[in-house]
């Protein structure tokens, strides 16, 4: 049935501002008109709803999110054929929090594939999903390039099987090969249906905090350039300013977390690069109370690397690099969250300030970077227009226009008055349909309560942590403490 929005204050990513008395008439999924409600042909049949006094704006996009995220051994096992299920969670998370197009960077390519089909087909209500599966060059969850205690912890038979189910042909061994050798490589996994390429710039850290480079310029070039003779776009993860210079050389379309590069700051030059080539800026900012609460807790090597990343964050704003929003937004089980090893990280920030988290971390980018001094319609493209744009899915997404797919968040709150107002959202609408918010997500995993303790747990005492102290001399306990 053809709907007839009206009343709300229309920010539609292409003029300057708002604009009030005018309705939008949706028509088959996509947006059929924009124009005062007396001037439009309305159909009979037509169900007008009334925003009065609200907000619309384009659907948000996320230029990076794992929807898959919680990679770890327990999570793994536990949901061994659950995986899509996991997956479909954290897509209707997203949808739910107003963003409906995401784009997942890095993941298991045919459990996303399948999901993204499904929801395409309109068998699931979930964020749209476009994928790149595996990063090239990188091994899969259980290794060096991510979690290399599992090996030698789980047997080796679901340890290479988890790697494959990520990795493919698309691993480490890429690096002993010539260019186009690695250009076949990528031209075979292009084969096997992902939306886009991305490849390694930098290590994954595990090695020398991403200092390492992964690919040669020329290896970087080939790839690229096999993403573009499949029609995909190519981006790349950096970790350094040598990288992320390979990178935009390469021909890039978009760069990951471009902000990250260890200890130094990106110089003026390659900046400029940003604008001469017409490359994606996908940032990874903390806002100012945020970083605060990290400087407690991570190592002074770790606090540098963070204050450069802001100081690049600042620096990228009006450079001429067109910025991205992106989040690295993911789902990690409640269990792990409460291990130290995520407490004392980024991840582990509070819910306010944790720029990780799927449901609310884009609120948390926006704030940041209204900090960091963009203006409130630069916010707005960054997180609708500029990722339609550099994705290439600008003919269909992004913005409020007529022919578009008419994807939108009905907020309560100008966000042009405040990155904070972002968060009021009072309703969203995929493909021209409300969404049920209350509803999702539909099967709670990973965002569902820990059950409550076992009978047994009353009765359970730990070796060293029976009493409010334990005598003895601390040098002598080897146990946790």
């Amino acid at each position: 049935m053809p709907q007839l929005l009206t009343g709300a204050t229309i920010i539609d990513g292409v003029a300057d501002q708002g604009v009030d008395g005018r309705a939008i008439l949706i028509d088959e999924g996509r947006i059929a008109a924009i124009g005062r409600e007396a001037d439009l042909r309305v159909p009979a049949d037509v169900e007008t709803v009334d925003f009065g006094g609200k907000y619309l704006i384009p659907g948000l996009m996320n230029a990076n999110v794992h929807l898959l995220m919680s990679v770890f051994l327990e999570t793994l096992v536990r949901y061994e054929d659950r995986y899509e299920d996991l997956i479909t969670e954290a897509a209707q998370i997203a949808l739910k929090s107003g963003m409906t197009t995401v784009f997942d960077t890095w993941g298991p390519r045919r459990a996303l594939t399948s999901v993204r089909d499904r929801i395409d087909r309109g068998e699931i209500v979930a964020s749209r999903i476009r994928c790149a599966g595996n990063i090239v060059g990188f091994d899969g969850p259980f290794s060096g390039d991510f979690d290399g205690r599992i090996s030698g912890v789980g047997s080796s038979y679901f340890v290479d099987r988890i790697n494959a189910m990520w990795v493919e042909n698309t691993g480490r061994h890429l690096m002993w090969l010539t260019p186009e050798a690695v250009g076949e490589e990528v031209r075979d996994y292009i084969g096997r249906g992902i939306d886009f390429v991305k490849f390694a710039s930098n290590e994954h850290g595990a090695t020398a905090a991403g200092a390492f480079l992964q690919f040669s310029g020329r290896t970087q070039r080939v790839i690229a350039d096999e993403a573009h003779r499949a029609g995909l776009t190519a981006q790349s993860h950096v970790s350094s300013v040598e990288g992320l210079r390979l990178s935009l050389e390469a021909g890039c379309d978009l760069i990951q977390h471009c902000n990250v590069t260890g200890p130094t700051e990106i110089p003026r030059e390659t900046l400029d690069l940003f604008g001469e080539r017409g490359c994606g800026a996908v940032l990874f900012p903390l806002t100012d109370n945020g970083l605060s609460v990290l400087k407690e807790s991570v190592s002074d090597f770790e606090w540098t690397m963070w204050k450069a990343a802001d100081t690049n964050c600042r620096n990228l704003v009006g450079s001429g690099a067109t910025i991205l929003m992106a989040n690295d937004g993911g789902i990690i089980a409640p269990e792990v969250m409460r291990e130290p090893m995520i407490k004392n990280t980024w991840n582990g920030l509070p819910e306010g300030e944790a720029l990780g988290r799927l449901a609310t971390g884009h609120f948390v980018w926006l704030r940041a970077m209204e900090e960091k001094g963009m203006s409130p319609m630069e916010l707005l493209r960054a997180a609708t227009r500029n990722v339609a744009e550099a994705y290439r899915v600008d003919d269909d997404l992004g913005t409020i226009e007529t022919g578009k797919i008419a994807d939108l968040v009905v907020l309560d709150a100008d966000p042009l008055q405040g990155a904070k107002n972002y968060e009021s959202i009072h309703a969203v609408i995929k493909g021209g349909a409300r969404v049920d918010l209350g509803a999702l997500p539909e099967r709670p995993l990973l965002t569902a309560d820990l059950p409550g303790p076992a009978e047994e747990e009353s009765r359970y005492h730990r070796f060293l942590h029976h009493g409010a102290r334990l005598p003895g001399c601390p040098s002598c306990l080897p146990g946790p403490r």
